[in-house]
């Protein structure tokens, strides 16, 4: 990190986060640097030589996201891609061969699926089970590559990452947690014992709705190695603006997530004393499944409710009428955001479960509004 004295809270860290030396009547945050190809006399031996390869912008961003996921550790290696599923691809693709098996969770993104099917039809054993109650330790034997997402996307069960990553390297699999809905800030699973920490900075490590990116972050020379080889075999690299766009982001990103977990907390609580009952997830409440485990391991709760109303035309009618939440998918922008997940038809949810991703409006006008629509949706 460049200098930026000594302090080490996290506001600080994401603040001075990946800037590069100061020098001079030079901007503090270098601008995106847009190049194809570099000056290469000679034999390629510098840093950067291809596009494809490497770019300064992405090099300030990596080693931004290294130092916010790994403070303080060393030998942490962090790959920049085009968005969460090429992160997510490429850990999967470059690990397995064929004749392998893989634990994936059954209640995870609803991209997995298709990436089962892939896996299958190179002749991969895909093995699954929910994220809850640690139910993926009951499938581990004989993996090569467990994978974990925690809080599970869209139900928001929670799992020991500590407990996981123990048995399944007794058993010599490697382990991968999606950390997209925690955010660094949130959890670190590198120090929980995690292989690989892959997540989509789509969502609230940027927050802003507007940047698709996707990075992963090792300690194993070697696996990052064939992770980074695979990047380049598939060109799955994110755009000069994009990275630059995402680094500016991160130095607000702790104002962010506090403002965003404090609301999404008093929105659940909400959620959870209206008359009706509604199946309310929040890991930060005492009274989720999920609290007592999430509350060892978890440093923030993240910014996304769900709860289920009794009907899909009830969930429809509350969306409608919602006047500060936006009807959109993804999560974690500063602009709040909700869906009737069941609409998308790869989740394993009723028909009026509603997702709700908290933004960064007042608590009390969100919650009025929840609560409003909630009342004028019953009719």
């Amino acid at each position: 990190m460049g200098k930026g004295g000594p302090g080490t809270g996290e506001g600080t860290r994401a603040v001075r986060a990946g800037l590069p030396e100061p020098v001079k009547y030079e901007p503090t945050l270098p601008g995106p640097v847009f190049a194809a190809h570099y000056h290469l006399p000679g034999d390629p031996t510098g840093s950067y030589t291809y596009g494809r390869d490497e770019n300064p912008t992405w090099t300030h961003l990596e080693r931004a996201i290294g130092e916010l996921e790994a403070p303080g550790q060393d030998g942490i290696e962090t790959l920049v891609f085009a968005s969460g599923m090429a992160a997510v691809s490429s850990v999967v693709f470059s690990q397995l061969r064929s004749g392998d098996t893989v634990v994936l969770p059954s209640d995870g993104y609803q991209a997995l699926p298709l990436l089962r099917t892939q896996l299958e039809s190179y002749g991969i054993e895909v093995r699954t089970a929910p994220t809850g109650g640690d139910a993926q330790l009951d499938v581990l034997d004989g993996a090569r590559l467990l994978w974990i997402e925690t809080p599970s996307n869209p139900g928001l069960d929670v799992c020991d990452i500590r407990r996981l990553a123990e048995a399944a390297h007794a058993r010599g699999a490697l382990v991968a947690v999606d950390n997209t809905l925690a955010t660094p800030l949130g959890q670190r699973p590198l120090e929980l014992g995690a292989d690989f920490c892959v997540a989509s900075g789509t969502k609230q490590l940027t927050g802003h709705g507007d940047v698709l990116l996707g990075y992963v972050v090792g300690r194993d020379a070697e696996a990052m190695a064939a992770v980074r080889r695979w990047r380049k075999i598939v060109g799955a690299i994110p755009g000069p603006m994009e990275a630059w766009l995402a680094h500016r982001s991160v130095a607000t990103l702790q104002l962010r997530v506090d403002r965003q977990n404090a609301t999404a907390l008093a929105v659940a609580e909400a959620l959870r004393d209206w008359p009706e009952e509604l199946g309310v997830r929040y890991p930060g409440l005492v009274s989720d499944p999920s609290y007592k485990i999430a509350s060892q391991q978890m440093h923030r709760y993240g910014c996304v409710v769900s709860f289920t109303l009794p009907t899909r035309a009830r969930a429809d009618r509350f969306l409608d009428v919602l006047q500060l939440v936006d009807d959109a998918t993804s999560f974690g922008g500063v602009r709040s955001t909700a869906e009737r997940r069941g609409r998308w038809g790869g989740d394993a949810v009723p028909e009026g479960f509603i997702r709700l991703s908290v933004g960064a409006e007042d608590p009390e006008d969100l919650v009025a509004d929840v609560l409003r629509a909630l009342d004028e949706s019953a009719g």
